[in-house]
């Protein structure tokens, strides 16, 4: 390198320990900002609980922003201006680079033997915007491999439906499907396979089919439902995926979710299982331990998709995401700061 110039990396690590209260400061502007775009109008008492912190520096914190012109302060709370909109879009590359995440992503694609490996700043068990961080991030990987044609499967869950509504509306692309990875399961209708499947069709200008199957029936009636027409067609859709997007669960949470009786649980517990994924419980080696009747896509059908992304976040789910994701060389992890940095320690021991 010539002398006198630096990279990025340096210049940041220069800054962090010669003037690290301009990296906190930084990023607590930062938080600031993001808090308020995602939760305008808000007023400056929620703000501070939402933040932990104490409403005189939020007040000082929101005066720099309102004389910057970054937030406009009104009778219904404050909200972000298309600057403010503009710097955070700006700063997430940056605040990625000052925590050095785009190293900690390396460790664990190589750990995990994992194609790509993407960690957003946070801690979702600390603060519930970066759930949103997790969806806007798979979000955008997926709009980078879209192409015309693409068949599209995900599962449900809280964290996909995250996913789906970091989506814009996008005209672009032509003949886009869009498809319930697996049968249903749970009471929220809201975070459903089927409803999230529908509204990212309507989000991409494309077609999506349902499948009104629920995987808490008896294999008897599964078996039968199987055999019809209407719902054959919709599994071979899904067959045909070239995109898939999917959550990562504890095993005895998932467990419960399905309403799996509790000797089953026990006998789970008891095998060391850890990890669930596509209705399969893994334990600590990444081996499947018991496999639940498959409505859709099978793990092993999983792993041979193209692009398949597992998103998952919280430091319950290190174990599980490990069990679930090792040696999985085209698979595609998206999680959090925190969960990420367990990981690593976890693999370390």
């Amino acid at each position: 390198m010539t002398k006198g110039v630096f990279k990025l990396q340096e210049i940041l690590e220069l800054q962090k320990k010669i003037v690290p209260e301009l990296v906190n400061t930084l990023e607590k502007r930062y938080n600031v900002l993001r808090t308020i775009c995602h939760n305008q109008p808000i007023g400056r008492r929620i703000l501070a609980e939402m933040l932990t912190l104490g409403e005189r520096t939020v007040r000082t914190e929101i005066g720099f922003l309102k004389d910057q012109g970054l937030i406009e302060i009104n009778a219904s709370g404050m909200t972000v201006t298309s600057e403010g909109i503009e710097i955070i879009y700006k700063l997430n590359d940056f605040i990625h680079e000052i925590k050095g995440l785009s190293e900690v992503e390396k460790k664990i694609e190589t750990f995990l033997n994992l194609k790509k490996v993407i960690v957003v700043p946070g801690d979702i068990e600390e603060n519930p915007l970066v759930l949103k961080d997790l969806g806007k991030a798979c979000a955008n990987y997926v709009k980078d491999v879209l192409e015309d044609n693409s068949i599209i499967a995900l599962t449900g869950g809280s964290t996909l439906k995250e996913v789906v509504e970091a989506f814009p509306k996008i005209t672009s692309l032509s003949k886009i499907q869009v498809v319930p990875a697996r049968g249903g399961m749970g009471k929220k209708v809201e975070t459903q396979a089927n409803t999230l499947a529908a509204t990212l069709a309507q989000k991409l200008n494309g077609t999506y089919k349902m499948l009104h199957i629920s995987e808490n029936l008896s294999l008897d009636i599964i078996d039968t439902l199987l055999k019809e027409e209407a719902v054959r067609a919709v599994i071979d859709t899904i067959h045909k995926a070239d995109i898939l997007i999917y959550g990562i669960g504890n095993a005895v949470q998932m467990a419960k979710k399905r309403g799996v009786p509790q000797l089953e649980i026990n006998n789970l517990i008891s095998q060391g299982a850890v990890g669930e994924a596509f209705g399969c419980y893994f334990n600590k080696d990444s081996e499947i331990i018991s496999e639940t009747t498959a409505v859709g896509i099978k793990i092993n059908e999983a792993r041979k998709i193209k692009t398949h992304i597992a998103v998952a976040g919280g430091q319950n789910k290190v174990e599980s995401i490990i069990s679930t994701e090792f040696n999985d060389i085209n698979g595609v992890l998206v999680t959090d700061e925190a969960t990420a940095y367990g990981i690593l320690k976890r693999l370390d021991k």
